[in-house]
């Protein structure tokens, strides 16, 4: 009996990806295999990255890296985790709405391809979040350095998260990938101890 609503989901499911252009995911939800040519699977995957992973990518490097500045230096100022945790939060949310608007208003898709602005808006929005928010939770920890330790390891596992998204769709040489990332983050870093111990 579950079996109707189940498919009756996925048909909502496949629709909304066929809307945000992503007929192969469409395809594969469905179950149906019926035989693409290469050049229309490459497209399918071309499509996949410019309207999901380019934008998702360029939220959650916004959100792990800009957001390093506001949180640490809090942290450095104040030594109170949780001042750290709401300053964070709230950093990671104005990002997540700021790179939303910024990806959805600067692009329709009509002249690039790059499929509907709502959806890649609403992706980069998200990532901006997440990329914001994953290195704020430890805050809720009491002592400011505990907190602080395993926020550091949290932002080196966002950073090599990173590096490996650009290695495994754009291609990017992992020790170049990892050398840019973990430099951008070094210099935000490096602006949260300055304004911190000013």
């Amino acid at each position: 009996m579950s079996t109707a609503p189940s498919r009756g989901f996925q048909s909502v499911l496949a629709m909304f990806l066929r809307v945000i252009g992503l007929p192969g995911a469409a395809r594969r939800l469905e179950g149906t295999h019926s035989a693409i040519s290469e050049r229309q699977r490459a497209a399918e995957e071309r499509g996949f990255v410019l309207r999901v992973v380019q934008p998702g990518l360029a939220g959650l490097m916004d959100g792990s890296v800009s957001t390093l500045a506001p949180i640490f230096a809090t942290a450095f100022i104040t030594n109170v985790s949780f001042d750290a945790f709401r300053v964070g939060m709230a950093t990671a949310v104005g990002a997540g709405i700021s790179m939303a608007f910024a990806e959805g208003l600067s692009d329709n898709g009509a002249l690039t391809g790059r499929g509907n602005p709502f959806a890649r808006g609403g992706v980069t929005g998200v990532m901006t979040f997440i990329g914001g928010s994953l290195h704020t939770l430890p805050f809720l920890i009491p002592n400011i350095h505990a907190a602080l330790y395993a926020a550091y390891i949290i932002v080196a596992i966002e950073l090599v998260a990173i590096a490996a998204i650009r290695h495994r769709f754009f291609g990017t040489n992992w020790a170049v990938s990892i050398a840019q990332v973990v430099g951008g983050g070094a210099l935000v870093f490096a602006a949260a101890v300055i304004f911190g111990a000013a």
